[in-house]
């Protein structure tokens, strides 16, 4: 859990190789919805460090952009025509994180105990495999793209795994994106085209935020539509009920990942403390729903480095990031096959830590209610 033993640099770049774990996914959000990029990474960036500072920095968890409230913005936003509706989203969005705050009260008042009685082996080994199951259906379609880029990805990062040496082997997931994004550089000319086009557009340097997209320009401008408002809050503060379940989850897969029981110690409460403000903080800004990064799991689990510091190093990277537009461009301009075939990898190590967590735990399959 200590690895300032490994120096500097090489902490430098495992938070390299987070970063890059949670970048595809976390930026496509936005480019999904209508939101800003730049705010997004911002958003994700100090509410990592936010969540972190909430759970005393204990638990490896990166906070990346939230796909479960891309139905309630294409809803608010009418499939994207009517973009100024977005802000309204957001404000939806802000309150639905309070009830992650509501929900991590309850769980301080009545005690974590009687909640961990819920989640026995037999409960949290199959939702960690059906949240690796469920994610590998996007990973699948973004391989589709092109195939021969996504082996190659995968190829790569098992290589670097099973037989790289030192820091080769805690690094594959970066070896891989690096290694099949210069593949389809070179042999693919309409990825090195759109590289061209994306990264000479882009400028060097610009601020993330822009006021008039965010709920504080909304209420600011004075021109607030309730009914706007309303419908938004009607359509998505619910859906923060199947995201509580789907961080419950990701905890548990970390837990498990780490061998340690994050459940109790921060406990619930701070997790959903954190993930929860951390929501509410990015779409005051105009940024999505932030959410626990089953991506950062997978890492995790390949590299065996659980120290939360790496982590954090991670976030300061997005937010660094996000004030160039250039290397965003960059990144963003990466195919969507190497991003298929590294998620297909780390979407399977969490199903495998789910596997894991029902053998380690000897879960009797001859009794009939636990099959």
């Amino acid at each position: 859990y200590d690895a300032k033993q490994l120096g500097t640099p090489k902490l430098l770049i495992l938070g390299a190789q987070h970063m890059f774990a949670m970048f595809g996914a976390t930026v496509l959000v936005p480019l999904l919805t209508g939101l800003s990029v730049s705010t997004t990474l911002l958003c994700a960036g100090l509410g990592t460090l936010l969540f972190h500072f909430l759970c005393k920095g204990k638990v490896p968890a990166f906070l990346g952009s939230s796909f479960a409230y891309l139905g309630g913005f294409a809803i608010v936003s009418n499939n994207g025509e009517n973009p100024e509706n977005l802000p309204y989203a957001c404000a939806a969005v802000a309150l639905s994180g309070l009830v992650y705050v509501l929900f991590s009260a309850l769980i301080s008042a009545f005690g974590i105990r009687k909640m961990m009685k819920f989640f026995p082996p037999v409960v949290t080994g199959p939702i960690i495999i059906a949240i690796g199951l469920n994610l590998s259906s996007s990973a699948i379609n973004n391989c589709t793209g092109s195939w021969w880029i996504a082996i190659a990805a995968i190829l790569i990062i098992v290589a670097a795994n099973i037989w790289g040496k030192g820091m080769i082997k805690i690094i594959p997931i970066l070896l891989g994106v690096i290694g099949s994004y210069l593949l389809a550089v070179i042999f693919d000319a309409d990825v090195r085209a759109n590289l061209v086009a994306n990264v000479s557009e882009a400028k060097w340097f610009a601020l993330p935020i822009k006021m008039e997209q965010t709920v504080f320009g909304l209420f600011a401008s004075g021109n607030v539509d309730a009914h706007k408002l309303l419908t938004a809050v009607i359509t998505i503060v619910p859906l923060s009920l199947a995201t509580m379940v789907e961080h419950i989850g990701d905890i548990c897969a970390i837990s498990s990942t780490c061998g340690k029981n994050f459940m109790v110690d921060p406990g619930f409460h701070r997790t959903l403390l954190g993930d929860g403000l951390a929501t509410t903080l990015a779409s005051l800004f105009g940024a999505p729903a932030n959410t626990t990064y089953g991506e950062n799991t997978g890492v995790l689990a390949l590299s065996r480095v659980y120290d939360p510091r790496v982590i954090r190093i991670a976030a300061c990277i997005a937010i660094v990031v996000s004030f160039c537009p250039k290397f965003a461009a960059l990144v963003s301009a990466m195919p969507t096959a190497t991003i298929g075939g590294v998620s297909l990898v780390l979407y399977g190590m969490i199903s495998a830590v789910g596997v894991r967590n029902v053998v380690e735990n000897k879960v009797d399959f001859t009794n009939s209610r636990n099959v």
